[in-house]
């Protein structure tokens, strides 16, 4: 059987077991038949030109867990931001787990996906927020069709919430091969900040696929601060569709560490829909082996006054393939913008590849807009400066690497993120470095 004959059989049984509402019930019909229509993006398209998803596709997924899987919170608090207060939202192969979570509806909601699309409460926004920014390709709406749960996060005018958000997707093993659908609806009012910290985890070695796509709304003078940390096992890959949608003064920056996985696909888009809009997209990407990262960006100014700045910063050893594709697109309306957009990468063996390619399309004539991308190896210079003064090669290769992402480092808002962040590099470099950047 055929992965989209798969798909088909087992949307006949997710509409039995479902109950949603009328909106909800049809988007999902409409969902699949553009995933009919759509199929999975292929490498002639010119967004998946360098990242070929045909070996993610040709496995025998389970869509749904057999079986319910209680794990405890000693498994899982090393992957947990467990050193700070935070609402979390915690699911097990797709099912939420509430003795593991905290989520509230005090002031705000910090809840359940599945909650919000059954409730009559949640209607309102379900039916003008849900789905309406996600842009449509393959992979979208084959989530629109299949996703019943994930995180559902309102928070209303003038709040802002003390503490952070963790939402964590782990990964049993119980399925030979699993594939999930995750889905984040975030809804930031008026003069409200929010911050947020995700992360899919795999807890064994057997394949798993997880397709997710958060969707993001800031009204005007809303700050949304989130954090995507992707350390997952190289059975894992994760295509992941996040679209910020923002009005005017208001702030959204998404933070991206890449380490782990073996086809990890970052889609970031986000459109400015309204004057001094401030929109940054950052990352981290260290990989090696035969492990493939793409991020894909765009930025998308459609009124005046703004600003956007993009750095990503990447180390690529052994048989390792990253793509940056960056997009600024910039309307006609939207003068007097400030666009900054810079890609840097170092190859640290001859047999790994970057395929960078920054784009600004540009039709306003008043505005400041720059790209840059570079790529080449550690300095020579300074790593035998460095060996002279007593260094060994191994640690002063991995301090010049820590020296080369600290600029995104210093983005961090959260010190016990930036802290682990600091971690991950230093394992994944194998060395250990004693203090925090």
């Amino acid at each position: 059987m055929s992965f989209k004959d798969h798909i088909l059989s087992s949307f006949i049984a997710l509409e039995n077991e479902v109950e949603t509402n009328n909106y909800v019930h049809k988007l999902r019909g409409e969902a699949l038949k553009d995933f009919e229509n759509l199929g999975i993006p292929q490498r002639k398209e010119e967004a998946y030109k360098y990242t070929s998803l045909k070996s993610l596709f040709n496995k025998d997924y389970s869509l749904f867990p057999k079986k319910e899987t209680s794990i405890d919170y000693g498994d899982i608090k090393k992957y947990l931001i467990h050193q700070i207060d935070a609402y979390r939202i915690i699911f097990i192969d797709g099912i939420y787990s509430s003795h593991l979570s905290q989520t509230t509806h005090d002031k705000f909601d910090v809840c359940l996906m599945s909650s919000a699309l059954n409730n009559p409460k949640y209607a309102s926004v379900i039916e003008n927020y849900y789905n309406k920014l996600a842009t449509k390709d393959g992979l979208t709406s084959l989530n629109a069709a299949f996703a019943k749960e994930g995180a559902y996060i309102h928070i209303g005018k003038n709040i802002a919430v003390e503490k952070p958000i963790e939402i964590v997707y782990f990964s049993t093993g119980n399925e030979a091969e699993m594939m999930t659908q995750p889905r984040n609806l975030v809804v930031v009012g008026e003069n409200s900040q929010v911050q947020v910290i995700e992360r899919h985890q795999s807890l064994s070695d057997n394949a798993v696929l997880t397709n997710c796509v958060t969707e993001i709304y800031a009204a005007k003078r809303a700050l949304v601060d989130w954090y995507k940390i992707q350390n997952d096992k190289l059975s894992a890959s994760l295509i992941d569709h996040t679209f910020a949608e923002q009005k005017d003064n208001s702030e959204v920056r998404i933070h991206t560490f890449s380490f782990g996985g073996k086809i990890t696909r970052n889609n970031l888009s986000f459109y400015q829909r309204g004057e001094h809009c401030n929109s940054v997209l950052n990352g981290v990407t260290i990989i090696e082996g035969k492990q493939h990262v793409d991020h894909s960006t765009l930025v998308h100014h459609t009124a005046p006054n703004c600003e956007s700045f993009q750095e990503y910063k990447q180390i690529f050893d052994e048989r390792a393939v990253g793509v940056f594709n960056g997009k600024v697109l910039v309307d006609k309306i939207a003068q007097k913008i400030n666009a900054y957009q810079q890609n840097n990468n170092i190859l640290v063996s001859d047999t790994s590849t970057i395929n960078a390619k920054p784009q600004l399309e540009i039709f306003a004539d008043d505005v400041r807009c720059s790209h840059g991308c570079t790529i080449g190896q550690l300095d020579d210079e300074a790593l035998f400066y460095m060996q002279a003064r007593g260094i060994p090669k191994k640690e002063a290769r991995a301090l010049l690497m820590f020296a080369f992402a600290n600029s995104v480092l210093e983005t961090v808002k959260i010190p016990e993120i930036k802290s682990r962040i600091t971690k991950l590099i230093a394992t994944k470099l194998g060395v250990e470095i004693g203090f925090d950047l």
